[in-house]
């Protein structure tokens, strides 16, 4: 018998998604779940905020927020996650109801379901298992900050402040039947261009262009491959230059520029040879582009390894306990391995191997982002299956029937 209330649910991820906290600015959404978890009657000796924003590379407000619930029965401890940042474009979102969906009212907004819907799951969940007394194992909930700029808030927990679960579950986007089991890697690239500067219209030829050596590295990338989507053989990669600044006036020969670029490959070999296309075309473009006295550009180039790719099997024990949850509400559980970058990643990297559910968002990262919220109820009711430890039973029958695998990007 299912004990979710659907009006609370609801009411639950629209508040939260009403909540302005992008990544490094989640305070008012972690204190949002506080007050809740204090409402609830859950004692402060079994609630955190860690510290790890003080050790990301991007500071921020607050750490995570973990709660560690004694079990009521025996049974290995089970960890629900799911991350409390938004990107920037969904500050101010204002959520509206339109049938089965939840939209952001205001057009220019994306609406954030990304991923206040999984934190609003987890919440969800562990009121219920409060309110209705329900029997349960020993219990994480997991609520990590800055996800969307390189899972930094999942990267720096640390794994013994989780209370060592043996099934992890995390909550972030698509349908309730799905099952992500693995996700790509990834490295942040930062690249400066140094030319030499001279007046554009007196003497352009005493200077060295970094534009000029920027837009020639990108043009090499381009045209060999590199950029984009790729594809050399049997490898497959992506990778996107998405950040250019430089420049302070069209008189001056641009001296210095900076870029931001990254790559992406599950296969680990491969994005380093990215990585290394990348250096090549930006260390080369430097020295094309001459001053007339003879003077090449440089390069700084730092390659810095956001995440790991990994793939969990079908019998990881997590992976069969969700698909049995999935298929416990009449759904039939379809895997997938991601094209971008999950909290899993690190979790599975940390030694907790981590499948990532849906929980009916859609469009994400885009004005045109929508909640579904048939969906996010399902995934309120798995959720609340996992918790309690209801589908232990028959696990092995809960494989994926015909090892669906499918791609999504994020």
């Amino acid at each position: 018998m299912t004990h979710i209330d659907e009006f609370a649910a609801i009411k639950l991820v629209t508040d939260l998604i009403s909540i302005p906290g992008k990544s490094t600015q989640e305070g008012r959404v972690v204190q949002f779940l506080r007050d809740a978890l204090k409402r609830a009657g859950v004692p402060d000796s079994q609630v955190t905020i860690d510290d790890a924003n003080k050790r990301s590379s991007a500071g921020g407000e607050v750490g995570n927020l973990i709660v560690k619930l004694p079990g009521t029965k025996r049974g290995p401890r089970r960890l629900l996650m799911a991350h409390v940042d938004t990107v920037p474009l969904a500050v101010g979102a204002k959520p509206v109801r339109d049938g089965d969906l939840i939209k952001s009212a205001d057009p220019n907004t994306a609406l954030g379901g990304d991923d206040r819907s999984g934190a609003a799951v987890i919440l969800n969940t562990l009121l219920a298992v409060l309110k209705h007394k329900l029997p349960h194992p020993p219990l994480t909930f997991f609520w990590p900050v800055q996800e969307e700029i390189g899972l930094l808030g999942a990267r720096h927990v640390q794994p013994r402040a989780l209370g060592n679960p043996k099934l992890c579950f995390n909550w972030d986007g698509g349908p309730a039947h799905a099952a992500a089991i693995g996700a790509t890697g990834a490295y942040d690239i930062h690249i400066e261009v140094f030319g030499t500067p001279a007046h554009a219209g007196a003497h352009p030829e005493q200077g060295a262009s970094a534009i000029a050596m920027a837009s020639l590295a990108i043009a090499d990338l381009t045209t060999n491959g590199w950029h984009g989507l790729i594809v050399k053989g049997k490898h497959r990669g992506t990778s996107n230059i998405g950040i250019i600044n430089g420049g302070d006036a069209t008189n001056v020969v641009t001296s210095h520029v900076q870029l931001r670029a990254e790559a992406r490959s599950h296969d680990p070999k491969f994005r380093t040879k990215i990585v290394n296309a990348f250096r090549e075309a930006f260390t080369k473009a430097a020295q094309q582009v001459r001053t007339d006295a003879g003077q090449p550009g440089r390069v700084d180039f730092q390659a810095e390894h956001k995440y790991e790719s990994f793939r969990l099997a079908l019998t990881e024990p997590s992976v069969v306990t969700a698909c049995a949850a999935i298929r416990s509400i009449g759904l039939e559980p379809e895997t997938r391995v991601s094209n971008g970058g999950l909290d899993a990643n690190w979790l599975t990297a940390h030694g907790l191997p981590t499948v990532t559910l849906g929980c009916g968002q859609s469009a994400i990262h885009t004005t045109d982002e929508v909640l579904h919220v048939p969906s996010y109820l399902q995934a309120c009711e798995i959720a609340l299956r996992l918790a309690r430890q209801e589908v232990l039973a028959n696990v092995a029958a809960s494989l994926p029937r015909g090892g669906a695998m499918t791609t999504d990007a994020r």
